[in-house]
């Protein structure tokens, strides 16, 4: 567990690194599904998905997935969608949340633009956590898609 641990922390620090930790590009746990309506459940990917608004809507209204908000806490508290839980990318404990979850789990994941989402993608990833649809725009696209948030 603890090699796992420093294995996620290098990740999220190599990823950091490139210049992936501010969410601003213009490009476009306990478990916690986003209540979005009735929907039949999703596959887990093999490797993590980058996906568009509509699909991602999609998926976080499948039974059984976890939302991951990235952002910082005050970002999450300014809105964020329906039964997302946040997991700060950027916060100490980011590590130790990602070791915490469950390799076999579908889990969708988003920040504010695109990028930050991808520096957790990437340390999920070398966790063993594959299962991930990622949305390629944030919440930013999510809501210029016409897709509700909550604070």
């Amino acid at each position: 567990m603890r090699n796992r641990a420093i294995a996620l922390t290098a990740a999220v620090l190599a990823a950091a690194s490139l210049g992936l930790t501010a969410c601003s590009s213009t490009d476009s746990a306990p478990a916690a599904s986003a209540v979005q309506g009735p929907a039949a459940p999703v596959a887990a990917p093999e490797s993590p998905q980058r996906v568009d608004a509509a699909e991602f809507s999609d998926v976080v209204a499948s039974p059984g997935v976890t939302v991951i908000d990235v952002r910082t806490p005050e970002e999450y508290a300014s809105g964020h969608i329906e039964g997302a839980v946040n997991y700060n990318v950027e916060g100490a404990d980011f590590p130790a949340q990602v070791g915490g979850l469950d390799p076999a789990a579908t889990y969708a994941v988003y920040c504010r633009s695109g990028n930050r989402s991808q520096v957790a993608v990437a340390a999920m990833s070398q966790a063993g956590v594959n299962g991930i649809y990622e949305l390629q725009s944030g919440i930013v696209g999510w809501q210029d898609a016409g897709f509700p948030v909550v604070s």
